[in-house]
């Protein structure tokens, strides 16, 4: 048992940490204050000049272990070898957490936006930064059918992306039941709803569901939804961006 709980402890760690690559932005996690960098991956065949000798020294002055690797082992930790640039880095994440772990914990109300396969990276990036600066609570993130935390993602944040809380999960339409067994009512937003987003009278728990960029919310997902939502459009405009959309739920109240 003991040995059971030890690895799930060591498994819940290791999920929390997020893995970015490239030499500017594992320069700038570092160079970040309020960052904490786990552990950088170097390839062996690197130079030791320019940006990668200001990260050694950066590592070197914050005690963050460098692993070095072959060019192979390292594109398998970045899971990118043609834009890795030889180096990634593990950072640890408190505000990324397990959708499962998040509902053992007790609550008396949230707010969280939900995406179901948004795939633009760019969309993701800017949904986040939406969701940091508004009234959410944070974001739930599958994933699988969905992009991936990458530095076209960070870059898009604009720096935000921990500094709002991302739950994860495997899949949306798994993890959607248990929130309304814990009491949350579930929005799925669509154009063909009859039913207007600024009708709603917000509970002490909400999940609002925002679908992929061209095909909106699935059908696994809109059957687990308490009622679907619509934004009204004038002028002849069918629907907005998915970034637009989370902009505005973040900020509904």
């Amino acid at each position: 048992m003991e040995n059971s709980s030890a690895y799930n402890e060591k498994k819940k760690n290791f999920e929390r940490l997020i893995t970015v690559y490239g030499r500017n932005v594992v320069l700038e996690m570092l160079e970040e204050k309020g960052i904490a960098v786990a552990k950088v991956h170097m390839a062996d065949s690197n130079r030791q000049d320019g940006t990668i000798s200001t990260i050694v020294e950066l590592c070197e002055k914050k005690g963050v272990e460098i692993v070095y690797h072959s060019k192979a082992a390292l594109s398998r930790i970045s899971k990118n070898s043609k834009q890795d640039q030889g180096i990634a880095a593990d950072i640890e994440a408190n505000s990324y957490l397990c959708a499962e772990e998040f509902l053992k914990r007790p609550s008396q109300s949230y707010r969280y936006i939900a995406l179901d396969s948004v795939h633009n990276p760019q969309n993701l990036g800017m949904i986040i930064r939406s969701v940091a600066a508004g009234f959410a609570d944070g974001l739930i993130l599958p994933k699988k059918g969905s992009a991936k935390i990458s530095p076209l993602v960070i870059k898009a944040s604009a720096g935000t992306l921990f500094k709002t809380r991302i739950l994860y999960c495997d899949e949306l339409e798994k993890i959607l039941p248990r929130f309304k067994e814990d009491g949350a009512d579930i929005y799925a937003l669509s154009s063909h709803a009859q039913d207007s987003l600024f009708d709603l009278k917000l509970g002490k728990k909400t999940i609002f569901v925002l679908g992929n960029e061209s095909e909106g919310v699935s059908r696994e997902v809109e059957r687990l939804a308490n009622k679907t939502l619509s934004i009204p459009m004038k002028n002849g405009v069918e629907s907005l961006n998915v970034a637009v959309t989370a902009a505005l739920l973040a900020y509904y109240s």
